[in-house]
């Protein structure tokens, strides 16, 4: 199995992290994070952005450079602090107990679909889940709608899942169910 290593420390505030190596079937790559944590992820993921927002491209991605509202990118982001003291809606600072990831304070495109606003309820799933060994994160799905901007109706689903580690100031937000990412969480490591 090849393994490449992609490290967000060194590259902090630059435009763009992406793989050099050809993915293989069996081939992973190590993306290190804030903290000292580490996740094995599939080298045929695409890995784009900053020290504080990172974006890993799972799938088709029309705009992968693009910004956090950016619609029709099969992907999941990984949020630090700075991005997190405006996360909240109406760019609040986050807080798991309080709402969603939002950094917005009207309604914004929907994932799958631009055409259509987002609208995030209230959690269905709350708790705690193990990123790595002895690092509990806060846990919660939040059930997103696609509605058309004149009326409200509802064209389509999607689940929130976040994954939040206060100690680190680390946010995992996944809009796409993206397959295996919990228990790639779930096997993280750390360096500390």
């Amino acid at each position: 199995m090849m393994k490449r290593t992609i490290t967000l420390a060194a590259v902090a505030g630059a435009a763009v992290l992406a793989a050099q190596l050809p993915a293989s079937a069996n081939s992973t790559a190590l993306l290190r994070l804030r903290g000292g944590l580490t996740l094995e992820i599939p080298s045929s993921w695409r890995v784009y952005g900053t020290a504080d927002q990172v974006r890993v491209v799972t799938g088709a991605c029309a705009r992968p450079k693009g910004g956090y509202f950016q619609p029709r990118c099969d992907s999941f982001w990984i949020i630090g602090p700075k991005a997190l003291r405006t996360g909240g809606e109406g760019f609040r600072r986050y807080d798991p107990t309080q709402g969603p990831y939002y950094p917005a304070s009207d309604v914004v495109p929907c994932a799958t679909n631009p055409k259509y606003g987002q609208v995030i309820g209230k959690a269905i799933a709350v708790g705690y889940r193990n990123i790595g060994v002895a690092h509990k994160a806060h846990y919660r799905v939040w059930p997103g709608r696609c509605v058309t901007y004149d009326g409200g109706e509802q064209k389509s689903t999607f689940d929130q899942r976040e994954w939040y580690l206060p100690k680190t100031k680390v946010l995992v937000v996944d809009q796409w169910a993206t397959p295996g990412l919990s228990t790639i969480l779930k096997n993280a490591t750390w360096d500390n």
